[in-house]
């Protein structure tokens, strides 16, 4: 599809970075539009859906082909990436540029995720919590089984995957944070990652809020270490 008949509609672009593509070169594409309603959301102006403007992709077209000598890999970020329905031929245009292409996704939509698979080099999963927490922390019923299927696709794929996890105070304890990454490493999960939830801005003033009795960071580090031998790669974003 041309690039002109794309509607995604652009909600920011990072030019470079080497954190959302675990060791490449990258730039992140955003993406309006979520439905998830995470409390812990740093970045709920994203979250209302819209229709883009042709103009919005071109633009990253021609931001992409300005830096094919520098950068190795987009990234396409969220918001949900994936419920835009012209997001494979987005994701093909950068693919044919030579990129590798990275996504950000929740797994809310794996039928969706099946369809872009051809063309992606790595993913970064996010996991809200288990099957009893997910619904609860992103704040819609019915998107834990999804995220399953989403989960056990890319496992199967064999696709180059990372599953994160942010950790607000508010949703998890110590004991929640290693029951969970443990039933991941089951899984088949090898490459883990832990975030610290953002303070300041979130999508529900509450969790912008101290959390009483919250865990230290040392407490979280013991944690961290003792789970380290469960995954080839276990790392802890604060």
């Amino acid at each position: 599809m041309p690039s002109s008949r794309l509607h995604l509609p652009v909600a920011g672009l990072t030019p470079m970075t080497t954190l959302d593509y675990p060791g490449h070169l990258a730039c992140v594409v955003f993406l309006q539009g979520c439905p998830l309603r995470c409390g812990y959301c740093h970045n709920p102006q994203m979250l209302a859906p819209r229709r883009g403007d042709p103009q919005e992709w071109q633009a990253v077209r021609d931001f992409l082909a300005r830096r094919r000598s520098l950068l190795e890999a987009v990234v396409f970020s969220g918001g949900e990436p994936t419920q835009h329905p012209d997001l494979p031929a987005a994701i093909a245009q950068a693919s044919a540029m030579g990129f590798k292409v990275g996504l950000h996704t929740a797994g809310v939509y794996p039928h969706r995720l099946a369809e872009l698979l051809p063309w992606l080099d790595w993913v970064g999963l996010d996991v809200k919590g288990d099957a009893e927490a997910f619904d609860r922390i992103c704040g819609r019923p019915g998107l834990q089984a999804a995220h399953g299927r989403s989960l056990a696709l890319l496992l199967a794929n064999g696709v180059d995957l990372e599953c994160r996890t942010t950790v607000h105070w508010r949703d998890f304890d110590l004991a929640a944070v290693k029951r969970l990454a443990l039933s991941l490493a089951e899984c088949g999960v090898t490459r883990y990652a832990l975030q610290i939830a953002r303070p300041g801005q979130s999508l529900d003033g509450a969790y912008a809020a101290p959390v009483p009795g919250a865990p230290g960071m040392a407490a979280l580090d013991a944690l961290v270490e003792s789970l380290r031998p469960a995954f080839e790669s276990l790392i802890l974003r604060r």
